[in-house]
């Protein structure tokens, strides 16, 4: 698997999670990433990523969020 299928498969892996986590539809979860533009934030620290679990990973992303004013 190179690169790009990567991390296309962990920005649906978090897209999943952020949905169970925060009791949202995959829709709902989609539209935040969308509008927080959260997968170029994970397509950009896929580098430090890949080598953490998808649960460390999803609280960077929570913190990212955060961070930009959204509420999760």
């Amino acid at each position: 698997m190179n690169e790009a299928q990567q991390i296309l498969f962990m920005q649906i892996r978090l897209l999943r999670i952020m949905a169970q986590k925060c009791s949202l539809s995959l829709k709902e979860a989609a539209e935040i990433f969308r509008q927080y533009n959260v997968l170029p934030f994970i397509r950009q620290g896929f580098g430090i990523f890949h080598v953490e679990g998808d649960e460390a990973v999803f609280e960077e992303v929570k913190l990212y969020l955060q961070s930009k004013g959204a509420s999760v």
